[in-house]
Parts: structure tokens; sequence; C-alpha cells
């Protein structure tokens, strides 16, 4: 009987509990916009198929109206197109097929194959094809309506229009989640290059691969927030309650491109630090060199809402751009981390409104 350790446990499992319900809460707070957006739009395609086209059960137009928005964080008024497409592509095939061969089991095996088959003819997604796949086995096999066999098309168009439409006047990205999505990964790099730091100044092989470790972490980040930005330019694209948000969105994808180089450079970087300190050697002028590049991306990180942010940035990377000498240094791995740094620095100078002539010219010559 071990008391000690059953408290231990107890502890744990208290701990990831409340991180479950903080996961799920998240969660929850996440999805409030795309929930609210799917609510109001198959309200509306219900209203108009049931009272304005006189369908009494609208099953198609509510369902082609939840699936076509989804839950999914990509928005793209093209994927609900897609979408919209794929869906209405199984409703016609299916009401075609069903007026001419009727319902059965043989029927609906016919049915769901050319549905599948058209669809992958017309569109090189799997999700386009399972879209309208589903819709055509609904039109399989429940009962034709009493307003005729071709009912569920219009009701499939409604869906399809309502989901447009809503998608551009009720738009569903945050700006809060987008900048949720920078600082973490603006955060995962300072983290990396902190541990790059302390394993220069130590000669510590275990903090380089802690380093090296969170810096491989960083791609997926970059993912996330390209996609969430793809999404909001689109829908700022049609949205005419966004217009105000489009340069913006615009500051946003320089900040992207800038932070997407980074994470290439600082994972190179990662790599040949990870094996230089090897030897246990501590080396405090690279040391000092990457802390300044870890504040400069830091900075940078800021400089989309803080102007004081990107003028330091700015400065503290001309700066560090003019001790990037890989002459000052002896050893040819020194020498190579210092080089890797200089197209650091280059692109940090042009993501800050330098051209990349000024960039390169503040530079030491090689």
């Amino acid at each position: 009987m071990n008391p000690g350790g059953e408290g231990l446990a107890r502890l744990e499992r208290s701990i990831r509990r409340r991180m479950d319900a903080r996961a799920a809460i998240d969660r929850v707070v996440r999805s409030l916009p795309a929930v609210v957006q799917i609510v109001v739009a198959a309200t509306a395609a219900y209203l108009i198929a049931r009272y304005g086209l006189g369908h009494e059960v609208p099953l198609v137009a509510v369902t082609v109206t939840i699936t076509a928005l989804g839950l999914a964080r990509d928005a793209r008024p093209r994927r609900v197109l897609d979408a919209v497409i794929g869906i209405n592509v199984g409703i016609v095939v299916a009401a075609l097929l069903v007026s001419v061969f009727g319902r059965g089991a043989w029927q609906l095996a016919v049915i769901l194959a050319v549905a599948l088959l058209v669809a992958r003819a017309v569109s090189p997604s799997p999700g386009f094809a399972i879209a309208a796949a589903v819709q055509s086995v609904i039109v399989a096999v429940l009962p034709d309506p009493t307003t005729g066999v071709f009912a569920r098309s219009l009701d499939g168009l409604v869906g399809g229009v309502i989901a447009l439409l809503v998608t551009a006047l009720i738009p569903r990205f945050d700006v809060f989640t987008e900048r949720r999505e920078a600082a973490a990964l603006f955060s995962l790099l300072d983290q990396s290059l902190r541990g790059l730091v302390d394993a220069l100044t130590h000669g510590s092989e275990a903090e380089a691969d802690l380093a090296l470790a969170r810096a491989r972490r960083s791609q997926p980040l970059v993912d996330q927030w390209t996609l969430s930005l793809e999404s909001a330019h689109a829908v700022a694209a049609i949205s005419p309650w966004l217009r105000s948000r489009r340069p913006r969105l615009e500051a946003e994808s320089r900040l992207l491109g800038a932070a997407d180089l980074a994470t290439r450079h600082v994972r190179t970087l990662a790599r040949r630090i990870d094996v230089l300190v090897r030897d246990g050697q501590p080396r405090p002028e690279l040391a000092a060199l990457i802390a300044d590049t870890a504040e400069t991306l830091r900075l940078l990180g800021r400089s989309r809402d803080d102007e004081a942010a990107r003028y330091a940035a700015r400065t503290l990377a001309t700066g560090l751009a003019g001790r990037c000498s890989p002459h000052a240094l002896s050893g040819i791995g020194d020498q190579t981390v210092v080089l890797l740094v200089r197209p650091l620095v280059v692109d940090i100078l042009t993501a800050l409104g330098a051209s990349d002539a000024e960039a390169r010219a503040a530079l030491p010559p090689l």
C-alpha cells in the first residue's frame, strides 16, 4: 500500500479531467460562430422550402445546408460551393434514375454506383463524391414527396443558395482565432530559440535536442494559420460586412509569410546547433547572437498590432545583421551557424518594410 503513490495518481486524474474539461469548453467556444451560421442557414432553408415552395418535408434542403457549411475550420465559399454542387449532383442523378427504375435493393446499388462515378468524373475531391453519394441514397430510399420526384432537386438548390448567402452575410472566421494561431507559432519559435541559447551557453546536447523537437512542431501551426487566413480572405472577398478588414488581412498575410520563412530557418539552425554542441563546449558569442535573434522574432510577432514593437524589431534586426560576420568566429561549425542566421535576418527586415537590397546591405561582406 503506497498512500503517496495513490495520492499522486488521484492528482494526475484530477489534472487530466480539468484539462479535458478546458479542451471541451475551448471546442465549444471556437465552434459558436459555425453553430450560429448553421442554425440560421438550416432554419432559413426549411422555411423557404416548407412555406415558400410548399414542400411538406424539406429534409434535403436542411441536410444540404448543414452538410455544405459543416463545422470545419475551412469556410471558404469555394469549398461551400463545391459541397453544394456535389450534393446536388447526387440528388439529380438519383432523381433521374428513380424516375426510370423505381426503388428497390438493386436500384439502390445502381443509383449509388452511378452517383459515385459521376461525382468522381466531375471533381477530383473524395469529399465531393461522398456528399453526392449520401444525398443520392436519401433520394433513392425515401418515398417521393407529393410535389414530385424532382422536388428534392429544388430543395437541394435552395439549401445550396442559402449556404452560400449565409457564408457571405454571417461570416464565421474570427480575428481572435488568427491572433491565437499567430501567438502560438511565435511562442513556439521563441521557446525553440531560447532552448538553442541555453544549449550554446552550456554546451548541452540535451537542451539542443529539446529545442530541435520544438522547432519540428512548428509546421502544423503554420498550416493551421494558413488555412484560417485563406478562409478569412475568401470570405472577406464576398462579404459586404468585411471590406474594412481586408487591409488587416493583407498585413496578416505578410506576417504569416515572414513567420513561415522564419520557421524554416529556425529548424535549420536547430539541426545545425544540435550537431555543433555535441562537443560539450560553451559558445557564449553564438548564444548572444541567437538570443538577439529570438528577441527580434518576438518583436516581429507583436508588430502587427504594436507600431512601437515594429520599430524596435527593425532597429534590433538592423543591428543584428551588422553582427552576422562569420569571420568574427573561429571554427567551421560556428561560422556555419552565423551564415544560417544571415538569411533569417534578411527575411525579418523585409517583413518589417525594408527592401531586399536594403536588408542585404545591412549584412557585413563575406
